[in-house]
């Protein structure tokens, strides 16, 4: 994983100092392609794609600070990712061992 502090990223002193904030996903870009550990922590899974919505909004905002792009654009070109992969072909979930989901007898 990149040491690289332009890569880093720091806990919200907000969500640190609330005792019930959890975390929901973690997600990384790696040998090409997204990796993630996520826990469905709502009841109810609408939450979580308005979790996303929420995300998608800021990290737009995100890339007109950071990248000089137009807001608006950005959030339409992340809209359009989002459109490509849920119309392409079925993602394919991996579950890597974690010392979580690991079983009896799993290497470790």
């Amino acid at each position: 994983m990149s040491k690289n502090d332009e890569f880093q990223l720091t806990t919200p002193d907000s969500v640190a100092a609330d005792p019930d904030a959890i975390e929901i996903t973690r997600m990384w870009w790696s040998k090409g392609e997204p990796v993630m550990s996520i826990k469905p922590a709502f009841d109810d899974p609408k939450q979580y794609g308005q979790l996303l919505a929420v995300a998608a909004k800021h990290m737009a905002h995100g890339y007109a600070v950071r990248h000089g792009h137009n807001e608006r654009m950005a959030y339409n070109r992340i809209l359009e990712g989002f459109t490509e992969v849920l119309k392409g072909p079925t993602v394919e979930t991996v579950v890597e061992d974690t010392p979580a989901t690991a079983g009896p007898g799993s290497a470790e």
